[in-house]
């Protein structure tokens, strides 16, 4: 599989990209003590500046402990609000030691696509804990050698999506699974939002992205999909659309698919970089559920057939509670939500969904029993 250069990416976006962090492999076996896991954020974008290091201020089980970047001015604006010490910061040259390094335990890699494989199986050869964000690769084959290099290493894999620890997305998924409203019949997922910034961000460029739309938000409605009714799907038929092609030159803009569920349930999705939406509903025997906005950091909302859900507390970030989430399971061996495997069968029905459009809106067959996770 082809790799994007570090050389290739700061030359195509001009701009600095982060490195890598880990841990050693020996964990507090609770978390009824003082310790928390370090973390370094690997990529100081704004997802990193705006999201992960603010939710790391208010985390219980995790802090942020170092950062990676390719662009020097950052690294002493980064030191100075958040006490960084020079000896936790690391950039492209240097970053391998990050494996000497014992106050850092797991690395979150917030990179461009196109880097995700390389950076976090260099994490995994560290003996650092990983974090990967969504979408977890660029296709299937470097989820699995994602997944092989921490299972060699024997670190810990999560991906990074952070509605399985939002409680409104938790109720959803209790719903399916209690049958409140009986079995789900339909489900319908939307996540699209209006892109109108720079046309040659990193996002728009397939080298770097590997996609348009469907592997920024779509991966949110498939998850939605699969959430909402308990199931994996079996099949699924798509179709591409187009209004700007002079912006959206080399992703795509615009999915639809439709998937088919065991039991003849059915399901629909839609995402796109030219719309504004961001919802799930689903319907039951015996009434139906909806999430708006079900997608966007918060506050997310839900509704029933029986009336508003209870109000759940949204004080605290999705990425803080992700994260959290994440060190409980390193501490305790709770129940992993988000794992490797969970991106891999997320891309393995990307790439269904690529080859349905290819072949002209063709039902593609998926094969994801097999993988035991839903």
């Amino acid at each position: 599989m082809k790799k994007m250069t570090r050389r290739m990416f700061n030359t195509t976006l001009s701009m600095g990209v982060g490195a890598l962090a880990a841990m050693p492999k020996a964990a507090c076996q609770s978390t009824n003590n003082d310790k928390k896991l370090g973390v370094a954020l690997v990529g100081l974008g704004s997802y990193s500046t705006y999201q992960l290091a603010p939710s790391l201020q208010e985390t219980t089980h995790c802090k942020l402990a170092g950062i990676v970047t390719g662009t020097p001015e950052k690294e002493q604006i980064w030191a100075d609000k958040y006490g960084i010490p020079q000896t936790h910061i690391y950039n492209y040259d240097n970053f391998d030691t990050i494996a000497k390094n014992p106050d850092i335990d797991i690395v979150y890699v917030v990179l461009p696509n196109s880097m995700h494989a390389d950076f976090c199986i260099r994490a995994a050869k560290a003996g650092k804990h990983v974090i990967c964000e969504k979408p977890m690769a660029m296709n299937v084959e470097e989820c699995d050698a994602i997944i092989d290099a921490c299972k060699k290493a024997g670190v810990k894999l999560s991906v990074g999506y952070r509605l399985h620890s939002e409680p409104y997305t938790q109720e959803m998924m209790r719903l399916a699974k209690d049958k409140d409203f009986g079995k789900p019949l339909f489900v319908s997922a939307d996540a699209a939002y209006i892109s109108r910034g720079n046309p040659d961000q990193w996002r728009l460029n397939k080298a770097l992205s590997g996609g348009g739309a469907l592997v920024n938000m779509g991966v949110y409605s498939i998850q939605s999909t699969i959430y909402g009714t308990g199931m994996n799907p079996i099949s699924v038929t798509a179709q591409e659309f187009s209004t700007r092609p002079e912006y959206f030159k080399d992703t795509d803009e615009t999915i639809t698919a439709q998937f088919e569920f065991p039991n003849g349930l059915v399901g629909n999705i839609f995402t796109s970089h030219n719309a504004s939406i961001n919802r799930m509903y689903v319907a039951y025997e015996k009434g139906w559920a909806e999430l708006q906005p079900a997608n966007n950091y918060g506050p997310l909302s839900g509704t029933t057939s029986k009336g508003p859900m209870p109000d759940f507390p949204q004080e605290r970030k999705q990425q803080g509670l992700q994260m959290d989430d994440f060190a409980k399971h390193i501490f305790t061996g709770s129940k992993n939500l988000v794992p490797g495997e969970m991106g891999k069968r997320d891309m393995i029905i990307v790439e269904a969904i690529y080859q349905s459009i290819k072949e002209g809106g063709k039902k593609i067959s998926l094969d994801l029993g097999m993988m035991g996770i839903v």
